[in-house]
């Protein structure tokens, strides 16, 4: 395993709990652990390297796992981890999460640590080149209220730019804030109260909100996000499989980390991976599949086959 790796910083976190916890576990609660903290695909690359022993972190006795390390274990950071924290200090989503007092901190705690790299070194190619306006101040004082709000469950007063041009005035409760790969934009998931006083979940563009203010009303019921979420989602899942040459398996996990999925293994070297979305999300999704390569197929759902023909086909008559 790599000394540190911006990409598996989930498997980091995930085993540190797992090795500092001085109570043995079992194969069975260890992938429960793994799919709590991190996610349901993070078993095919971590249990593997616990069974086989590649990863020696555990002491092995009578089917359970004994950790190695010591409960008062510390990762003081590395002089890699600081360049790696002093380049995203550079990016300037980060200030959208952290006021000016923790940027000066930060800053200050980091001035003798050159960065990883630098804005101006990297180039994206399968992006849409109008992001949203990270420097704006109005667009970062709205981010900003919308976090506020999201951590507090508070009623947010929003007046919104619809995409055909209207006007909309709501209240509404922010509970997700979602950041969009290749169209660099944030957008809001936030819940709005129906006629018959049920909660509807929305998706908002940020930059599209005009003006936002918080409320004195907090919204205390309990609800389940992730059912809300998973009761827009198509009924059937874009169906891929994977053939893991040249790394593709890890590679797609990392492409779709941002969709709800399940992947399991179907051949000696084949995966399905099962993507979970909605109508909202589809040309974004297509996008991305395109993009990836030639070892992944598209083998389902209908619809999403006939939409990625169809977009095929254009492409081939721009060219001719």
């Amino acid at each position: 395993m790599e000394l540190f790796s911006e990409i598996y910083s989930c498997y980091y976190q995930v085993m540190r709990h797992l090795l500092t916890c001085q109570t043995p576990f079992t194969i069975d609660e260890i992938r429960s652990q793994i799919c709590k903290e991190s996610f349901e695909e993070s078993l095919l690359a971590i249990i593997p390297k616990l069974e086989s022993g590649d990863w020696n972190l555990f002491a092995r006795e009578n089917g359970l796992y004994f950790s190695k390390i010591d409960s008062a274990f510390l990762t003081p950071l590395s002089h890699l981890q600081k360049s790696y924290l002093k380049a995203l200090l550079s990016d300037p989503r980060i200030s959208l999460f952290l006021d000016q007092e923790q940027l000066k901190t930060l800053d200050s705690m980091l001035d003798s640590v050159k960065p990883l790299w630098n804005q101006e070194q990297i180039y994206y190619y399968d992006r849409f080149t109008d992001g949203d306006p990270y420097t704006d101040e109005i667009y970062r004082s709205n981010f900003r209220t919308l976090l506020t709000a999201q951590k507090r469950r508070q009623y947010t007063d929003i007046d919104y730019n619809s995409p055909n041009g209207t006007r909309v005035h709501h209240y509404y409760v922010p509970v997700r804030l979602e950041y969009s790969i290749k169209n660099d934009k944030f957008r809001l998931l936030a819940l709005k109260h129906r006629k018959n006083n049920r909660m509807r979940l929305e998706i908002l563009n940020i930059a599209r909100i005009q003006r936002v203010c918080l409320t004195d009303k907090f919204f205390t019921s309990q609800i389940d996000l992730n059912t809300l979420i998973q009761n827009s989602y198509d009924k059937e899942p874009l169906r891929l499989h994977i053939i893991n040459k040249r790394n593709a398996l890890e590679r797609a996990m990392l492409h779709f980390a941002n969709y709800k999925k399940n992947t399991k293994k179907i051949g000696e070297n084949t995966y399905e991976c099962l993507i979970y979305y909605n109508q909202s999300m589809e040309t974004e999704l297509l996008i991305e599949v395109l993009s990836f390569g030639p070892m992944l197929k598209v083998v389902g759902n209908d619809r999403f086959l006939a939409s990625l023909k169809s977009r095929l086909k254009k492409q081939m008559e721009m060219k001719t």
